[in-house]
């Protein structure tokens, strides 16, 4: 289904800047409202930051994309949406990466004490370092910023299409 068909089947008119936002999450999963702007502005040319901010916030609340904002980051948004995975998020360098839900037995995704709460999502991040953060040596990792440190950056692991 086109974006544009998308956003009509669930009530959203389909404008270039609509459009632009979500195809921009789509192409940079896991990215700020800073990517996206940066982006839909190069596509687009002259929009306010305020009407990504904006379509990003209507996108979310129609369930077309997700807001996830794991400890210390930015919002980030993407656009993998309708199924309950998590997220695998380097300490060194910031790359988020999809991971589908564990199988079987998992105590620690099941509520001691609900507290009279429906639960019908578990959000998980698992944090460690990546492949390509793992083979720095120790030397080089101290000139490398934290993820509570720096924004995002574009990472050869950061992608909501794993295989």
């Amino acid at each position: 289904m086109s974006n544009a068909a998308l956003l009509r089947e669930n009530g959203i008119q389909a404008t270039a800047q609509r459009l632009a936002v979500l195809s921009a999450v789509g192409l940079h999963p896991h990215g700020t409202a800073e990517l996206i702007s940066e982006c839909v502005t190069a596509s687009l040319g002259a929009i306010s930051r305020q009407s990504v901010y904006d379509t990003l916030g209507l996108l979310v609340e129609r369930g077309l994309i997700r807001r996830i904002q794991p400890v210390g980051s930015p919002a980030l948004y993407e656009d993998r949406v309708n199924d309950n995975h998590h997220h695998l998020i380097c300490r060194r360098c910031a790359a988020v990466v999809d991971v589908d839900c564990a199988v079987g037995d998992t105590p620690c995704l099941t509520a001691a004490d609900n507290m009279g709460f429906v639960i019908d999502e578990a959000e998980v991040a698992y944090w460690g370092l990546c492949p390509t953060c793992q083979t720095v040596s120790d030397e080089a990792a101290i000139a490398v910023p934290s993820f509570h440190h720096h924004p995002r950056e574009e990472h050869p692991h950061a992608t909501s299409k794993e295989q």
